[in-house]
């Protein structure tokens, strides 16, 4: 990098990358436990909040209830389970001033590359930082440690298909990852491509208030899982009453956490029982004579992708009031007033929203490198779902499928300040995880999702058994990490033991 070394760049013990839920999170976890360690949280939007300060889309919400996307260190207190974006970011924001991290928050801080020096034990950070004005300047930091909190797709496009004829269609075409600040809608006959969380989120939210759409269409290729939840969480407001807000934050987290599990071990393991039962629960929501065969049937079990959401059934509602409908077929081209699909059916329409997924892409898109060699991601095992095999001193955050995103960076967190104690009493200064020879490995991600299936080539495994095995339910996933993270499945040395040539493998039980 012009004008500087590694020795000139300003130095950190743990650099982390990205303030979203998992940076900030992380963030905490480091700093209360390690008060004197430099530490950084690098973001490259001039905003904290990651997906929630990004998105924003009408109705962006959580798709799990708050007790357990939110933190276990700090109590969600609104009466809300399910949360619109504005609160989610209200309660990061908070996060940030309760916990003093405003002042290791570097915005529009992007790192572009990053490479692991063996002789010096630090990794080298490109990062590019745009001033207000939008010019960029090049430097570099370096750090001890790297905690990945990138999220899982990438921020600056979303994923849609080539549709024959787009230039065509006269009027627009909104990609929900791009929603455009104060587009009005208000009036508009809208179609929606796609049957996913978005779309789910989306399509009541357009038909709500004075500037509603005058119609709303979903149309899906295919058929998804949707539940129904309340909003409000009754039981947790009672609970809250009765033993005050901590403690009934507290009791309500741990209530949904066994509830979230059994209902995933329920449809996972009584598939064609548990397809029964939610077309059973569709089709009370839904309109007397709806063909709910053809719209809500997936040809998928249950939890072979992620079930969408209707807090209250309001995407029910929408359907039920005639103010929405559901179209299941292909589109065949865009022409100038809306959608011709395969079936000779055309669909009028002034906007199209393209619902149809996002791009898939770990570590922020960073070019890893370990010694100048780089890092190739596919050949890499996850140790703990936590660490990288060949990569030192790295540690990523990948969230729950089946769980709230947020219950893996408790536990993502206090794994890290174990791993760091272990290294700071016994003078190491590396710590590389170690796949077995013929560790047999499986997708890192369980899922059949449309934007998982397309990544699957670029991403990391994962391995048949513990500790390389990633559960994708919190209270599974748990087993594991209470069990210490000193294996020997890691290595760890010294700058003083790589100069007297010791082994480093020899210091893995230590």
């Amino acid at each position: 990098m012009p004008g500087h070394s590694p020795t000139s760049a300003e130095n950190f013990d743990v650099v982390i990358i990205g303030g979203g839920i998992s940076g900030i999170g992380a963030a905490v976890y480091i700093t209360q436990e390690f008060p004197t360690k430099k530490v950084a949280l690098l973001e490259g939007r001039d905003a904290i909040g990651g997906t929630w300060d990004l998105f924003r889309y009408p109705g962006i919400r959580s798709d799990s209830d708050l007790h357990t996307f939110a933190y276990e260190f700090k109590s969600w207190r609104h009466e809300t389970a399910i949360a619109d974006a504005p609160l989610i970011k209200d309660y990061l924001a908070e996060t940030v001033d309760e916990y003093g991290l405003g002042a290791i928050v570097r915005y529009r801080h992007h790192v572009t590359s990053a490479d692991w020096s063996g002789s010096d034990a630090r990794w080298t950070l490109a990062v590019d930082i745009t001033d207000t004005d939008g010019a960029v300047q090049h430097d570099i930091i370096t750090a001890g440690w790297v905690f990945g909190a990138t999220g899982y797709y990438r921020y600056d496009e979303g994923y849609t298909p080539e549709f024959e004829g787009r230039d065509d269609f006269a009027g627009d075409i909104i990609h929900p990852q791009h929603w455009p600040e104060d587009y009005d809608h208000t009036g508009k006959k809208v179609v929606v491509i796609g049957s996913g969380a978005t779309a789910i989120t989306l399509i009541p939210s357009m038909l709500k208030g004075p500037g509603a759409a005058s119609h709303v269409t979903m149309l899906q290729r295919t058929p998804s899982y949707i539940m129904t939840m309340p909003r409000i969480d009754g039981l947790s407001l009672t609970l809250t009453k009765l033993l005050g807000e901590r403690r009934g934050y507290l009791a309500t987290r741990w209530k949904n956490v066994w509830a979230d599990w059994a209902v995933v071990k329920t449809l996972t393991t009584f598939p064609k029982a548990s397809r029964r039962m939610i077309r059973y629960l569709n089709t009370r929501e839904l309109p007397a004579g709806f063909d709910v065969d053809k719209h809500f049937n997936p040809p998928y079990d249950p939890w072979d992708q992620r079930l969408c959401l209707a807090p209250d059934g309001d995407f029910f509602t929408s359907i039920r009031t005639g103010d929405a409908s559901v179209v299941t077929d292909r589109i065949r081209r865009f022409v100038p007033d809306g959608i011709e699909l395969e079936s000779g059916e055309k669909l009028e329409a002034d906007l199209i929203v393209t619902a149809t997924g996002l791009n898939m892409r770990l570590l922020g898109g960073i070019d890893l490198t370990v010694d100048g060699r780089p890092i190739d991601l596919p050949s890499s095992v996850v140790y703990r779902g936590m660490m990288l095999s060949g990569v030192p001193n790295w540690v990523m955050a990948v969230g729950y499928t089946k769980s709230s995103w947020t219950l893996k960076i408790g536990l993502l967190g206090k794994s890290f300040i174990e791993l760091l104690h272990h290294m700071d009493t016994h003078g190491f200064d590396t710590a590389t995880a170690v796949a077995p020879d013929g560790t047999g490995t499986r997708p890192v991600i369980d899922l059949d999702a449309g934007y998982m299936l397309r990544a699957k080539h670029a991403l990391p495994r994962q391995g048949d058994e513990m500790p390389w095995q990633m559960k994708s339910v919190f209270l599974e996933d748990r087993k594991m990490f209470r069990q210490p993270v000193i294996s020997d499945a890691l290595t760890f040395s010294s700058r003083l033991e790589r100069e007297l040539g010791k082994p480093a493998a020899v210091q893995a039980a230590r």
